[in-house]
This record gives C-alpha cells, sequence and structure tokens, in this order.
C-alpha cells in the first residue's frame, strides 16, 4: 500500500503518513491500531515482530 492509499484510509494527507516513514512524527498508541486495521494487520504479531530501538530519554 502507497503512502497515498493509507494517508486516504486515514482521512489525512500524505504528507501525515509521510512523516511517520521519515521519523519526524511518532505513532501514538491509537494511531499505530487504527494504521494496523487499516492495513488489515494483528496488534499481537506486529509487536511480536517489531524491532524497537527506544531513546535513553523522552
Amino acid at each position: 500500500m502507497s503512502q497515498a492509499e493509507l494517508a486516504e484510509k486515514l482521512r489525512k494527507p500524505p504528507s501525515f503518513v509521510g512523516k511517520y516513514e521519515l521519523g519526524e512524527r511518532r505513532l501514538d498508541v491509537i494511531e499505530l491500531l487504527v494504521i494496523l486495521r487499516e492495513l488489515d494487520a494483528d496488534f499481537g504479531p506486529f509487536w511480536a515482530k517489531a524491532e524497537i530501538t527506544l531513546p535513553d530519554r523522552i
């Protein structure tokens, strides 16, 4: 799925999705769940495969 297609499903501009991919914008949990729903993906398997690098500080 392209950025434009996902943005359309989310009713947001493509730049909104692009900022996620560029790391310019963080996803909160609700946004992540909505995106996973739009992608027909389950949270459990996604989280199990996620390689997350946590910052030293918030």
